[in-house]
């Protein structure tokens, strides 16, 4: 093994753990166990493999990133972190995706809840048969746990609560605290399907609130998105037209203080409009 290579090596190994130093928490006592900081979004994603194998993609971006680095004249530590960085990333973004299909699942699965309940069923047959008519695993998740805690044992609203403390979505929680509340104030069954469509109409409500916002800010996000795009792009152009650009853009200051202050800011610009979207959404 050269010396480029072990120092590549052990470039990566330090990027990976500086990159997960401030996800890891001293245990409390040895049977105390650090999560990974991708497990909930791995989870969302249906990720059903070990997280070796996840750690070793990583480790494989992390390597095809040091074979890019040796072949342009681009800074190592931009694609090592690059590297360590895209795979979280890609998971999240596509645990997001996941999670918004999910949100609409659960309006139309109390929707099915307030159906069964009109129709004279009990409660918990209603959310049995609301569940066993969705197809979406993130939606069902959180009734199925309580349904399961009440099979064993326990009150069905207090079975909600906790699986209300469980979910990740604030929407969810809001739903399924109501619905144990209706429950333990034990209304009857007309009354309740009044109580489930008042929560099925409330989720429609904020779902069209947040298609709108989206649809009012699409324009903004493409141009931010373009406008991050073109600056790359023009700076590319102007290296092959302008040799002086490319001598200085070669040049140690080049890159390792322009080029990577130009992409962090890049990166950063990109997620803070979308941080904003997101909390006019909220």
């Amino acid at each position: 093994m050269s010396g480029a290579v072990a120092g590549a090596l052990a470039a990566a190994l330090a990027v990976s753990c500086a990159v997960f130093a401030p996800f890891a928490r001293p245990p409390a006592s040895p049977a105390v166990r650090v999560g990974h900081p991708d497990r909930t979004a791995l989870d969302d994603a249906n990720w059903r493999r070990p997280l070796w194998q996840w750690e070793s993609l990583r480790a494989g971006c992390i390597g095809a990133g040091a074979m890019l680095s040796v072949a342009t004249p681009l800074p190592l530590f931009g694609f090592l972190v690059a590297g360590a960085l895209a795979p979280s990333l890609i998971v999240r973004s596509r645990a997001a995706a996941v999670r918004w299909r999910a949100r609409l699942a659960t309006t139309h699965l109390l929707r099915a809840t307030e159906a069964a309940l009109r129709s004279g069923a009990s409660f918990p047959e209603a959310l049995r048969r609301a569940c066993g008519g969705s197809t979406d695993r993130l939606a069902r998740r959180p009734f199925v746990e309580a349904l399961r805690e009440f099979d064993l044992g326990a009150p069905l609203d207090q079975a909600l609560r906790t699986s209300a403390h469980r979910a990740a979505d604030p929407r969810a929680r809001i739903a399924l605290e109501t619905l144990a509340m209706g429950i333990a104030s034990r209304l009857p069954y007309d009354r309740a399907g009044i109580l489930v469509a008042a929560i099925a109409d409330r989720l429609a409500f904020e779902e069209r609130l947040d298609e709108e916002i989206r649809a009012r800010t699409a324009g903004v996000r493409s141009q931010v998105v373009l406008l991050a795009l073109v600056v790359p792009a023009l700076a590319a152009y102007l290296a092959f037209t302008v040799p002086s650009l490319a001598a200085t853009l070669g040049q140690p200051i080049g890159r390792f203080v322009l080029i990577p202050v130009a992409a962090v800011l890049e990166v950063v610009g990109v997620i803070a409009s979308r941080r904003a979207v997101d909390g006019a959404r909220r």
